[in-house]
């Protein structure tokens, strides 16, 4: 699966910029092997914890959205890490699969476990932050969603009698918001009679969060973190007698189909503000150049109205305090046009890979690097 590589960089093009809101971020419209994709981001938070990446090749698609929490340490970890531990596996096994897929984000965790010891003298906060995880691939008209948090996958496919569409959800929620998740933990913590507590008009694991997986969040996954008295100095003790977290990726294998259009990988930013159906109903019915953005500027309009307000009085209010209104949101909306063996617009061994930026408000400061990352 090695053919080249190349470095992981964030995009500037025609499509970059708000349209006056200085905290939104957009690329209009990029191939990838079989259609086209576009992305979107919305700050709200002092420093963005929401990351996303698209990575192309002539014979896959990679797709990231990663929400952090706490920081934005975890989020970004993840967006440097996690693609190149898929290809280190799907290399080493001879191609994607669910297990190389599970085994990618085993070893993300175990690195930011191994970051978080190195640096527990002088930042033991890191081990209070966390990130949510959702990534897909297209890898021969199979789809692949692997998820942890409540970042979600959507995909939109043409109904049967071909004049509508018709929203899948194809991720799961891990968020004691769902029923099922609370059950899930109740059961798994029977002698525990608030590992979920209904707090500040939530539920929340033993009132502090609300997914039930992740990376990173170490001191909820390893008590011994949360018991240690340097990290108690910042952080309320918390009696944990057993992990009540975990980084166990629920992982979906499709076949697309003909009538399968698109899919929307997005963080819980935008599905806070718009339903599935709404959110495919506007892929459906618009042009494709600038559709993450249209979904982004639709969530805050949704946002605005439930404050009484319009989407002109939120590109006023500063990052940090913005986060009052809305959460960050990342969209990426990849189009399926089915097209085999890459299309005329994939020759040879291009590759391209497209980050969002690392903070929208600080867009045009010097950013890092991205991650040296191998073409599929």
């Amino acid at each position: 699966m090695l053919k080249s590589c190349w470095r992981c960089v964030g995009w500037r093009g025609d499509g970059g910029g708000g349209g006056g809101d200085g905290l939104l971020w957009h690329m209009e419209l990029k191939p990838h092997a079989s259609g086209d994709f576009s992305i979107a981001v919305a700050q709200a938070n002092t420093a963005l914890e929401d990351q996303g990446q698209v990575l192309t090749s002539p014979s896959a698609t990679l797709v990231g959205v990663y929400d952090g929490h706490g920081g934005p340490e975890a989020s970004r970890f993840v967006n440097s890490r996690l693609f190149p531990h898929l290809h280190k596996f799907a290399s080493e096994q001879g191609g994607l699969s669910a297990e190389v897929i599970r085994k990618a984000f085993d070893a993300t965790e175990e690195e930011f476990l191994h970051l978080v010891k190195q640096s527990w003298l002088s930042r033991p906060q890191i081990a209070s932050v966390g990130s949510c995880c959702l990534v897909g691939a297209i890898v021969d008209d199979v789809l692949y969603v692997a998820n942890l948090g409540d970042s979600r996958a959507v995909l939109g496919r043409r109904s049967a009698n071909g004049n509508a569409v018709v929203a899948e959800r194809l991720s799961s929620d891990h968020n004691v918001a769902v029923e099922e998740v609370r059950k899930e933990l109740t059961e798994l913590h029977p002698d525990d009679s608030h590992i979920v507590v209904y707090t500040r008009g939530v539920w929340r694991i033993k009132g502090i969060i609300q997914v039930s997986r992740s990376i990173g969040d170490i001191y909820l996954k390893k008590p011994e973190f949360s018991r240690d008295p340097l990290f108690q100095r910042i952080v309320s003790p918390i009696p944990l007698k057993r992990p009540v977290m975990t980084a166990e990726p629920s992982i979906e294998v499709r076949k697309l189909r003909a009538n399968d259009l698109f899919l929307i990988f997005a963080s819980d930013g935008l599905w806070e503000q718009l339903t599935d159906e709404d959110a495919v109903e506007i892929v459906f019915k618009n042009p494709r150049p600038g559709i993450a953005k249209r979904l982004v500027r639709a969530a805050l309009n949704e946002a605005a109205k439930k404050r009484e307000m319009r989407y002109n009085d939120i590109k006023r209010i500063e990052k940090g305090i913005r986060r009052h209104v809305h959460d960050d949101i990342t969209v990426i909306v990849i189009y399926l046009d089915h097209r085999r063996g890459g299309g005329p617009r994939f020759r040879n061994s291009t590759m391209d890979c497209t980050n969002a930026p690392v903070d929208v408000y600080s867009i045009d400061a010097n950013e890092p690097e991205g991650p040296r990352l191998p073409v599929l």
